[in-house]
């Protein structure tokens, strides 16, 4: 990367930063006893930057622009009991859904409830280099509008190849673009992840891709609607499907759709927008759909059935009394169902709605309770079956049941192999096959240092463990939780947590 290029990416992180705080450039300017000529040659990249004015910027800001490493780790004094109340924040996976699909749209798309976290972050990354505006008008709202002619060419790649979900683009990119590229997808390190279900779906409505080494490479001259076959249940490959078919004029079947929170969020914004789905919260969903899409359009993104679990899983591990308020109930039924036959004592109050005015919300209080190992296996299915990613919450769970827990990840490759990380907290993991881990408890942790798997919920589930052990531990560069966790080990010790966050210098 050239000199230039650098003042560039730097320039536009600083404006980032700048936007996330509401802050004008003028703002900016007064508080660096600066121009705001001067900041606009920052943001642009044609500003020299010293150490001194990046480290004036950082203290602005409340965090560093550049750094030697930009490793994040936590600090964790263990041992402790949980207490009082947490809500649910609004969902990751729902918000890069929404994020993707208000490509589709010739008018401004205003989006509340986008958690402010790293995957999002690279999301909006993409979106600005491409030519669209993205402002946060509030702590969790954004309003994305977009430009006249997309410039594909100019996609911030690092951004890109970061995330799986930028894949999700090639559903709206289609209907501006007749020819471009986007690089392959990344994410979660968690073995073979093929865009095969992408791909095929795809196909079927004309759309071309061909392989390169660091890319994919997209065509799409004629579209059709198409009655199509999901190769395999992917969310994302559901969600791609669905935002290309909302603007192909005509009737398109997606048989063997997964129909889990974040595709059942999409549906009702793409309703929103003028698109009919029939067959919402079904495997098989009829998109009608329409030429243009061009209606300003303001949209609540509902809480994340994931992060209750979280705080579900850290309470029960930690035997503590928590009540976990706005959890999306009808995305956590089973969940519940297996630990309350594993002896979990908990209550739940009467539903009630998120702000999209359709997912079910109530509050769970959860009590110290003796668990047992459940004598059939806990495994993972497509919705409403327990989610796959609420599957790894299990583990500190079963480190404390008594018996042997054997929990199946047939989803994901590998995956299981980072649940024996808790091995290294005192826990006994054994690992059978690269899907499969036999738990016995109950067992006690005691503190460690852990580096963090690559991957959001085995990470997650490492500082659960954390939290249980006595003692101090250390987990080493947690980006992948804060790919997908917003302030989280402020929230963790709101409710009786001790958690030092330790920024690399």
């Amino acid at each position: 990367m050239t000199q230039i290029d650098e003042q560039k990416k730097i320039g536009a992180f600083i404006r980032f930063l700048r936007d996330q705080r509401g802050m004008t450039q003028h703002e900016l300017a007064r508080a660096l006893n600066t121009s705001q000529s001067a900041v606009a040659r920052m943001e642009t990249g044609r500003q020299n930057l010293s150490m001194q004015a990046l480290a004036s910027i950082g203290e602005v800001f409340g965090r560093k622009i550049i750094s030697i490493t930009d490793s994040i780790d936590f600090r964790v004094d263990g041992g402790r009991k949980l207490h009082g109340t947490v809500a649910t924040n609004s969902s990751k996976n729902g918000a890069l859904g929404l994020l993707a699909a208000s490509v589709l749209n010739d008018a401004k798309t205003t989006l509340h409830g986008i958690p402010r976290i790293e995957e999002v972050n690279r999301f909006i990354e993409v979106l600005l280099s491409i030519g669209f505006s993205v402002e946060w008008t509030g702590k969790n709202s954004v309003v994305i509008t977009p430009p006249k002619r997309v410039h594909i060419a100019a996609c911030n790649q690092d951004s890109a190849s970061k995330m799986r979900s930028s894949l999700m683009l090639i559903g709206g990119l289609i209907h501006r673009e007749k020819a471009f590229s986007i690089p392959h997808a990344g994410g979660c390190k968690m073995g073979e992840r093929t865009i095969a279900a992408h791909r095929f779906g795809l196909e079927e409505f004309g759309v071309r891709i061909t392989t390169t080494e660091n890319s994919y490479r997209i065509t799409a001259k004629k579209l059709k609607p198409a009655d199509i076959v999901l190769y395999e249940a992917s969310d994302t490959a559901t969600e791609n499907l669905l935002i290309a078919a909302a603007k192909i004029p005509g009737i398109t079947r997606i048989s063997f759709a997964t129909s889990n929170y974040q595709v059942q969020e999409l549906c009702f914004f793409l309703e929103m927008l003028g698109v009919t789905i029939e067959g919402v919260g079904t495997s098989t969903l009829i998109v009608h759909g329409v030429p243009k899409i061009d209606m300003p359009v303001e949209y609540h993104n509902s809480e994340d059935p994931i992060e209750s679990m979280m705080f579900l899983s850290a309470a029960i591990t930690t035997g503590s009394r928590l009540t976990i308020t706005r959890c999306p109930i009808d995305f956590l039924a089973l969940e519940l169902l297996k630990l309350e036959k594993m002896g979990l004592r908990y209550t739940k109050g009467l539903s009630y709605y998120s702000y999209n005015g359709k997912t079910k919300l109530v509050d769970i209080t959860v009590f110290p309770s003796k668990l047992r190992a459940p004598s059939d296996k806990i495994h993972a299915q497509p919705y409403p079956g327990i989610n796959v990613d609420n599957l790894p919450f299990f583990v500190p769970i079963a480190t404390q049941a008594t018996g042997t827990t054997l929990i199946h990840d047939w989803m994901w490759e590998n995956r299981a192999i980072y649940f024996t990380e808790l091995n290294r907290l005192g826990a006994s993991v054994t690992l059978a096959d690269p899907h499969r881990v036999f738990i016995q408890g109950p067992r006690p942790l005691k503190g460690a240092q852990v580096v963090c798997p690559p991957a959001l919920r085995p990470a997650m589930i490492v500082l659960i463990g954390m939290l249980a052990a006595k003692g101090v531990s250390v987990l080493r560069n947690v980006y992948s939780i804060n790919r997908g966790y917003e302030e989280v080990a402020e929230r963790l010790n709101a409710i009786g947590a001790r958690i030092d966050v330790i920024r690399g210098m």
